[in-house]
């Protein structure tokens, strides 16, 4: 029985700080004047205390042509963050699905999940994790994934051991008959709804699409049917948060993710880059568009990020919640998780 099922009958009135899972989304984050091999260092290290600390399970993202994100190699990544612990869940948040051949997906997690029985999920997503460049030199074609549906039932039936026929004699080697979960996620409504119909776990990314994130959970339930995988809706959502001994150490450790945001509102990329004082650094317009992009960020001591726990989990009926910070020194972010760990009394009841 997978671990989704275990928490599948728990309804949003009950969704509290304290009674629901809460896991890590991590960017393998290469600091200015570092490296990709310390950022991997840096990677399994926070694995290792989330696991400790009780989160439910580490994921990290498919991103390219990016000088500050590391984990463009995504399901190696999860490989060397597996070995290195013994029982959190690692997976995707996500594999882009419209990059890859479906064969070669269901092939490399279902090497990953026959090296880490119980331990692998699969997290879908549908954009191209990069920009028009990169996305050519992916060999994809320029759509807008509208052929994800028929990608995604591509992998599935080469995990489905009765449905070789579908493929015959194409076979997904390892694969074929393994049980990993697959999630799908989004930032709009489109696997929202897709979510939904295949009674699908789903993960939104309200890290950095807050404006959508009631919507795109409201069309979730909304059109979700169950299946043999969920009985009800789960949904795991995505929220910054950077948490500190003081509300002023977070608020300045929280001028990196400020000027990452900045970055990407310029069409620039760079590597993460040390606290600033932001006056200088933007325009007024720049300031109210980065505050507004990271307006449902959760920030400050203790005390105050469990107010704001408590509050995100109650707007948005959360399953789960999936937490990112975004800090330029690792024994910050190290820091900042074990706050968060400690402040929303997580039990890694999936594991013990």
């Amino acid at each position: 029985m997978s671990e989704q099922h275990q928490h599948s009958d728990s309804s949003h009135s009950t969704n509290t700080l304290g009674n629901i899972p809460i896991s890590v989304l991590d960017l393998a984050p290469i600091t200015a004047g570092s490296t990709a091999g310390e950022a991997f260092k840096n990677s399994l290290d926070m694995a290792q205390h989330a696991e400790k600390w009780g989160y439910n399970r580490y994921w990290v993202a498919e991103h390219h042509n990016m000088p500050g994100i590391a984990s463009s190699a995504t399901s190696v990544v999860i490989g060397y963050l597996a070995a290195g612990t013994s029982t959190i869940r690692v997976g995707s948040g996500g594999i882009m699905l419209p990059n890859h051949a479906p064969l070669v997906i269901a092939e490399q997690f279902g090497t990953l999940e026959s090296m880490y029985p119980g331990r692998i999920d699969l997290g879908l997503g549908r954009a191209p994790g990069s920009d028009r460049r990169t996305t050519l030199a992916l060999r994809r074609q320029l759509d807008s994934g509208e052929d994800f549906p028929e990608l995604l039932q591509e992998l599935t039936s080469f995990f489905d051991a009765s449905a070789t026929s579908y493929h015959a004699p194409i076979r997904a080697v390892p694969g074929e008959g393994l049980n990993i979960p697959i999630w799908l996620l989004g930032s709009s409504d489109f696997s929202a709804q897709l979510a939904g119909q295949k009674g699908l776990p789903f993960a939104f990314a309200g890290h950095f699409s807050p404006d959508y994130t009631q919507r795109a959970l409201a069309v979730y339930r909304h059109h979700f049917e169950p299946s043999a995988i969920l009985d009800k809706p789960y949904a795991m959502v995505g929220v910054n948060a950077i948490a500190a001994d003081t509300d002023e150490e977070a608020e300045w450790l929280g001028t990196t993710m400020q000027q990452q945001f900045l970055n990407i509102i310029r069409g620039k990329t760079g590597q993460v880059q040390p606290p600033t004082d932001m006056s200088s650094k933007w325009t007024p317009y720049e300031k109210d568009a980065v505050e507004q992009q990271l307006r449902s960020t959760i920030k400050g001591s203790p005390e105050k990020v469990k107010q704001q726990l408590t509050q995100y989990i109650a707007d948005t009926g959360a399953d789960e919640l999936i937490v990112t910070g975004m800090l330029y020194d690792h024994q910050a972010r190290l820091r900042s998780y074990e706050i968060i760990s400690e402040v929303a009394q997580i039990r890694n009841t999936v594991n013990s």
